[in-house]
């Protein structure tokens, strides 16, 4: 109930001390006007997309566009990644906003004209490549967004940083990517950013709707892998050797009881799941070995830590109990998601105001992840939800996200150019005042 106390007053706090900029209606009008724009840019990336670290041509685009706005552009930062600076008439905060832009190793299977039919060879298969998470409209949005703010830069009061980042998915394995790599590179630097706003597309939200959270958003995610070793056998003859199958099944049962009675649910979700568990290549012989890898999602640091003690010490006695061994290996991938409160209690108010208030609503925290929170981790950020999900649809039967038929309805993004272009301005405008 306290929880929920904060929350509402939050929602409270936030829309009644909303204040205008006197370039809304502007905005509003060229967000309108470049629609048809936005929606040709992301079905020319939809259908054209690529991966992680790889983003060439979706790069190249991305570059001639801003340059042609007359912004200073800067290109190979973090790989592929593209930063535009756009310095505002009037002096203010420094503004970062911020677009993913590749795609995922998915076969597309929805009939629309620009359907993707890009194929590559990933982790040695060959694979369909498709914009399964919308990454596609967030590029084309915040291409949008700098044209918006271009056209009136004479009265912005700061300077507004455009952050096209690349492998959001994760990088290919063997090299750095993604949020990570652009902060270690400088993207947050000269101009020093203030504050950090960002969105995704939700497929199964409903178009001309908004979510968010304050506080945690979308959970930490850690990768985890468990190499259980038996001794090979004749599969006639078990008690000659050590079955690393029979182990490993225990072991993920084992894994099971982590949540459900190592971790106090009161205080918040955390997920533990096995995505692959291969070994063997015979009906009639025991294998000497079995790997499998899995995820982890925390919401809190403590159970955070916990989560990993409790994998590495099941894993490896129910191994030993079995006369086997498991090796278990933890990696740290990307923290928590956290919108930070005071900015976000300042800035809800503006997306009241553009969606209507009844169209923005408080959502639960997200088991899903955002390689944003590194941006977060630096400076004040704030990440919400836009609804990309066809009117009158039923979430339920809605496409996930990273599915072949993940499918995301054009006439969204109207509101997504309108809500970063607002919440732009809106925070020069508080910042300037004070």
């Amino acid at each position: 109930m306290r929880r929920l106390l904060l929350l509402t007053s939050l929602t409270f706090a936030g829309f009644t001390s909303f204040s205008q900029s006197p370039l809304s209606a502007k905005i509003d009008q060229k967000s309108k006007a470049l629609e048809p724009k936005v929606i040709e840019w992301r079905r020319d990336f939809h259908k054209n997309p690529e991966l992680g670290n790889r983003e060439f041509k979706t790069a190249e685009k991305i570059a001639a566009h801003l340059k042609s706005l007359g912004i200073e552009v800067q290109t190979g930062v973090g790989h592929t990644g593209v930063v535009g600076l756009l310095k505002g008439g009037k002096p203010g905060p420094v503004v970062a906003l911020r677009a993913d832009m590749d795609g995922l190793p998915v076969t597309e299977r929805v009939d629309v004209p620009f359907k993707s039919t890009v194929t590559t060879d990933y982790n040695g298969q060959k694979v369909g490549v498709m914009h399964a998470c919308g990454h596609d409209t967030h590029i084309s949005i915040l291409m949008g967004v700098a044209e918006v703010l271009a056209s009136m830069k004479s009265d912005l009061k700061g300077t507004v940083k455009f952050i096209f980042q690349p492998a959001e998915e994760g990088a290919p394995e063997g090299e750095e990517g993604g949020a990570k790599l652009m902060i270690k590179e400088g993207v947050l630097e000269n101009p020093k950013v203030d504050a950090i706003f960002g969105l995704h597309i939700n497929s199964q939200t409903e178009v001309g709707k908004i979510g968010y959270k304050p506080g945690a958003t979308m959970a930490a995610v850690d990768f985890f892998s468990i190499d259980v070793k038996g001794k090979q056998t004749h599969g006639a003859y078990p008690w000659s050797g050590v079955d690393p199958i029979v182990t490993s099944s225990q072991i993920v049962m084992g894994l099971q009881t982590i949540v459900s009675r190592n971790l106090d649910l009161t205080k918040a979700p955390a997920v533990v799941t096995i995505g692959a568990i291969n070994g063997g290549i015979r009906q009639n012989i025991i294998p000497e070995e079995v790997k499998m890898i899995g995820t982890i999602r925390t919401f809190d640091e403590d159970m955070h830590v916990k989560v990993h003690k409790r994998i590495t010490e099941i894993a490896t006695n129910i191994a030993e109990s079995a006369g086997a061994k498991a090796d278990v290996k933890i990696g740290i991938l990307y923290p928590v998601t956290y919108n930070d409160i005071p900015l976000t209690e300042e800035m809800i108010g503006t997306l009241k105001d553009v969606a209507g208030k009844d169209n923005v609503k408080l959502v639960p925290a997200a088991s899903g992840a955002e390689d944003f929170s590194f941006f977060q981790q630096k400076v004040p950020g704030f990440f919400f939800f836009l609804g990309g999900m066809p009117v009158g649809k039923d979430p339920l039967t809605a496409s996930a996200h990273h599915t072949p038929d993940f499918y995301i309805d054009d006439s969204g993004m109207l509101l997504g150019v309108r809500s970063l272009s607002r919440l732009t301005v809106d925070y020069m405008e508080k910042k300037t005042k004070k």
